[in-house]
């Protein structure tokens, strides 16, 4: 799809399967004549019509809504013309068609994904942060995701943007306008204070990226892989947090043959827990199977929670998994079956923030802990809330253009190294942040975003 595409283009904007209400979107240049077209009628801007949807054969399929956007004062910036019947599949489709053979002399088109929120951004509807809050808000899966993503697609992530921006300009100005004169380089640092309003912008953006942070596991979530030997509590602790049985509990060992997913919500974060088999050597064809799955998913993985039993603490088959357990990556000690402990028995477990915890998947003991621990190590603080929604791009522009910024305080701080250089570390800031918002980006990153929206969105 060309970034610059103008052919007229139509959709389902609505999800698949029944509903009460089905949309078709159609949008493109001068679309006034077409709308007459399908309507034997010309529509009023902004206002909603109600009438029948005529086939080019003048039977009636549906009957609704049809709404007429001209631009640009419309989502796209374009013309937009949205057809409101009801939700069934062949209905919709059978509209969708009529519009397709109504509309080929004009070159209207199926959409493809994320092409009308890509529009909106071509003509200067959205900003690209704003336009990746869309998708961001139809996909939220709680409460406090969808009120920052909300703020996000309001603009208030890239008003912070702008205003870093901003500031890193008017350095900039000050900066180049001095490369004219190069006797007064020497004294620019200083007369103009450049290394203060540098350190300035800097614990500006150092604010901005520690929100971004939170907005990205607030996004996000954490990919949690529960690890350890057969009958730990695996799966039992799997359903503690989840609230509800999602795995199969029995004292067999083994049990657990793949990998069970499931996505649970602390303090508005989504954590994504895998249950995975047990850990252990075997002759059974299909555990060991499992077992290489559990080991495959445990590289995956963001945060290892390795679960063992508290009443055999010197087990050396936990001692292996330790061993084996990817570098790098958090792990979580937690002994479970604390309510089976007897007085003297088992593992001691100390205080701190870094200590095994002790728990009881069967009574909950100890799951308040570990759900604080969770997002302790998401980097997550209990209690605040994101203002905005962020994505691993946003987070990596932003400490890209923070590493600039330490470039050009390095040049500030020796005053026998040229202008030139503390100026190309500002312009380089400035390009990283211009990214966020869609100034500067490449056609093929576009592609990469819009292609992972939603058809008709």
């Amino acid at each position: 799809m060309s970034a610059f595409s103008t052919d007229p283009i139509v959709a389902i904007a609505t999800a698949p399967g029944r509903g009460g209400i089905g949309v078709i979107r159609v949008s493109g240049p001068d679309l006034a004549d077409y709308a007459r077209r399908l309507f034997g009628r010309a529509l009023r801007p902004r206002h909603a019509h109600y009438l029948p949807f005529k086939d080019r054969h003048g039977e009636t399929m549906d009957e609704g809504l049809a709404l007429f956007f001209p631009g640009p004062h419309s989502y796209t910036g374009e013309d937009v013309l949205e057809l409101q019947g009801h939700g069934g599949p062949a209905v919709l489709r059978r509209v969708l068609e009529d519009c397709l053979a109504r509309g080929a002399d004009i070159g209207l088109r199926l959409a493809q994904p994320g092409e009308f929120t890509r529009r909106a951004f071509l003509n200067d509807r959205l900003d690209l942060a704003q336009a990746e809050a869309v998708a961001d808000l139809i996909e939220a899966s709680s409460t406090a995701a969808a009120r920052s993503a909300m703020a996000s697609l309001s603009g208030v992530f890239s008003a912070e943007i702008d205003a870093l921006s901003e500031r890193i300009v008017q350095l900039r100005m000050l900066v180049e306008a001095t490369l004219d004169f190069p006797e007064e380089e020497i004294d620019f640092l200083e007369k103009y204070q450049a290394a203060g309003r540098l350190a300035a912008v800097t614990a500006a953006l150092d604010g901005v990226l520690r929100t971004a942070r939170q907005g990205l596991v607030l996004r996000e979530g954490l990919h949690v892989v529960l690890a350890g030997q057969p009958n730990v509590g695996k799966s039992s602790l799997l359903n503690a947090l989840a609230g509800e049985d999602v795995a199969i509990v029995t004292p067999i060992a083994g049990t657990t043959r793949d990998r069970v997913v499931q996505q649970i919500h602390i303090d508005g974060i989504p954590l994504h827990i895998v249950d995975t088999a047990g850990l252990r050597e075997t002759e059974d064809t299909v555990e060991r199977i499992g077992i290489e799955r559990s080991w495959a998913e445990i590289a995956r993985a963001q945060v290892i929670l390795h679960l063992q039993d508290a009443r055999h603490p010197d087990d050396p088959l936990d001692a292996e998994i330790v061993r084996r357990l990817p570098a790098g990556v958090p792990v979580l000690r937690v002994w479970n079956k604390a309510d089976l402990l007897e007085p003297g028995m088992g593992v001691a477990v100390s205080g701190g923030d870094d200590a095994p915890l002790l728990i009881s998947a069967h009574t909950g003991a100890g799951l308040d802990m570990l759900r604080a621990r969770l997002l302790a190590i998401a980097g997550w603080t209990p209690g605040t809330e994101s203002p905005w929604l962020a994505r691993e791009r946003h987070v990596h522009a932003l400490e890209k253009a923070r590493g600039h910024l330490q470039a050009a305080a390095g040049h500030a701080a020796h005053s026998d190294q040229v202008l030139d250089l503390f100026a190309e570390e500002l312009r380089l800031a400035h390009e990283a942040l211009c990214g966020i918002t869609g100034q500067f980006t490449s056609d093929d990153l576009l592609g990469e975003i819009f292609s992972r929206f939603c058809i008709g969105k």
